[in-house]
């Protein structure tokens, strides 16, 4: 009996004690979580300042009536605000802090190591003029793109960052280093930079009257003023910087791998996007042939015996090939483009809402002509509100055909974007895209991850939308809708391939082409196009199929885990909550796995 009442009393000792250090140990954690929350908080509110145009289209307004610096001052300045918040993460035990905190402490930290290795080791800023064409016109379209502040406020913020015009071109010139200046990037930036005045013809002078004489009259000569700046940084670009341009647009492998984690958050070595991306060409292009097949022979296009079950390569090129001139022939006309597109978004809502595949944000889209500052790089973006502009409105924006395009260019063109790719272009880029998943992620409680957003798994996303409303049957489960979204799938592999061919392994325009025009099918116009971009920019090609293979399988780990429970706008919604993180840091919050490093 003594012994059963000690043994009560130790136990009851020992309960008190556990419960005191769980206690404790929760104290520490709130502490430890209350201040990686601080710091989070400081880097959001003081980070903007570095940028003052980024500010804008992140959606901080403080500083709108500012240009950003380009000089060696304000890279130490970058460096030192980078190097700061690296020390202060580091003091940080992060198996103590919460879940989220978790995941947006190893977010921060890898922005931050990469922003200080772009900043020390790439040094873009000292050999890509193209950074500086986009920051010049962003500068001017940021401020009235959306109307978050009264248009007369708006307006005299564009007059005092053109005023500030002169200084930030001169800071420019003095920073390029023409000898590490690639030819495609002098060459691109003397075709952009003169986008600023078309900005001002179409958005700034039509809304000249809302302001008073004195207002006016600034703005005015605050226009004149960048406009004559813009032109001297004209004959720069082509007299002096463009002659001189001797860089090599090819990175290296060196600057690839390191590059890459960066870009992907993601695991993935070089080898293994590789090898996986080869692998998916050839069973992609498999099942295209079964659709192309079925398609021909229920038509009494070709005859069976030139689409056997088991085809040689040739036959299945030649196969998938004519399937694909059967979407090709329906076609907008020249200036059709944008006018479809606006068609074909409410087509692609109405499906969604009918299938009920996941929550539409109310949010308002636009479909616009791309801005001439934004062309030569791809056909179309979204442009969605920064990630504190919530609500704000999204813009969908299309390029319009060249003027001085032949009309065989013109053709090549129009064969790529037929009616049936305009469909799966508004997919990705609008609903249930990237306008659908920015706005969903626009609204996470964690910031953080709508600041640092991941490119990865926002066109990881896009790129699954388009395989999801083609299984799920968009267009009446139209076969040849199903073939050109394979098509498109193709195109991100063909991304994958060439990104890191094309700078580390040296891939030729020809061996390029091939790739694109022949194992991918796309038209010569997108091709030369796409060639382009993959000299103009490094890594950011692999997002498009890694960021599709983890969404891929987090569904399928999803469907796994939640058996009959498992429905699309539970999973959807449900990966849509997190904001836009690396998927691997979705996955384990969806999934309630651990956080790994």
């Amino acid at each position: 009996m003594q012994w059963r009442r000690i043994g009560w009393r130790a136990c009851l000792w020992g309960a008190v004690m556990v419960v005191a250090m769980e206690r404790g140990v929760m104290a520490q954690d709130a502490a430890m979580n209350a201040t990686f929350e601080d710091i989070a908080r400081r880097y959001i509110d003081q980070m903007p300042a570095l940028s003052p145009i980024n500010a804008t289209t992140l959606g901080d307004h403080r500083y709108d009536h500012r240009l950003d610096e380009v000089s060696e001052v304000a890279r130490q300045r970058d460096r030192a605000f980078h190097q700061k918040f690296l020390a202060e993460l580091q003091s940080l035990d992060r198996t103590k802090l919460g879940r989220d905190q978790q995941v947006d402490l190893q977010i921060l930290r890898e922005q931050l190591r990469g922003d200080l290795w772009r900043l020390e080791v790439l040094q873009e800023w000292a050999w890509n003029p193209v950074v500086y064409t986009q920051m010049t016109g962003g500068a001017i379209y940021g401020l009235m793109a959306r109307e978050f502040a009264p248009l007369e406020k708006r307006l005299l913020h564009v007059a005092a960052r053109l005023e500030a015009m002169p200084r930030l071109y001169e800071q420019i010139r003095q920073t390029l280093d023409a000898k590490r200046v690639p030819p495609i990037h002098a060459e691109t930036a003397v075709k952009q930079n003169r986008g600023l005045a078309s900005i001002l013809e179409n958005l700034v002078k039509p809304h000249l009257s809302k302001l008073g004489e004195a207002d006016r009259t600034r703005l005015n000569q605050a226009m004149a003023t960048a406009l004559a700046a813009t032109e001297q940084h004209q004959v720069w670009l082509e007299k002096e910087l463009q002659p001189k341009a001797a860089g090599n647009f090819r990175i290296g492998a060196k600057l690839f791998d390191e590059k890459l984690p960066f870009s992907l958050g993601s695991k993935l070595s070089r080898q293994e996007v590789r090898d996986r991306a080869e692998f998916e060409l050839k069973r992609v292009r498999a099942e295209m042939y079964v659709i192309a097949r079925g398609v021909l022979l229920k038509s009494g296009k070709v005859p069976a015996t030139d689409a056997p079950e088991k085809p040689t390569a040739e036959q299945q090129q030649k196969v998938i090939e004519a399937a694909l001139e059967l979407a090709y022939a329906e076609i907008p006309d020249r200036d059709g483009i944008v006018d479809f597109a606006k068609k074909s978004l409410a087509m692609a809502t109405d499906f969604v809402k009918q299938r009920d595949l996941v929550t539409i944000p109310p949010d308002p889209i636009d479909i616009i002509l791309m801005p001439e500052f934004q062309r030569g790089v791809s056909i179309a973006y979204c442009d969605s509100p920064g990630a504190l502009d919530v609500g704000q409105k999204t813009y969908y924006a299309v390029s319009p055909i060249p003027t001085e395009w032949s009309d065989k260019q013109v053709k090549s063109f129009l064969r790529e974007y037929n009616f049936r790719s305009i469909h799966d272009l508004t997919i990705h880029e609008a609903m249930p895209g990237h306008f659908l998943q920015l706005a969903h992620s626009n609204r996470s409680p964690r910031k953080l991850r709508a600041v640092l957003s991941s490119g990865t798994f926002i066109e990881g996303w896009a790129v699954y939308t388009e395989q999801l409303m083609a299984e799920e049957g968009f267009l009446d489960r139209d076969p040849l809708m199903r073939l050109i979204a394979f098509k498109w799938y193709l195109r991100g592999i063909a991304n994958s391939i060439l990104d890191q061919a094309i700078h580390v392994d040296g891939m030729n325009r020809d061996a390029a082409m091939q790739l694109m025009v022949r194992d991918t099918f796309q038209e010569e116009r997108e091709a030369a196009l796409k060639w382009v971009r993959a000299q103009l920019t490094s890594t950011q090609l692999s997002t498009y199929f890694v960021g599709y293979q983890e969404h891929r399988d987090l569904r399928a780990a999803a469907e796994k885990a939640w058996g009959s429970k498992f429905t699309l706008k539970r999973y959807h919604d449900g990966t849509l909550s997190f904001g836009s993180p690396p998927t691997r840091f979705a996955r384990a919050l969806l999934l309630d796995e651990s956080i790994s490093e």
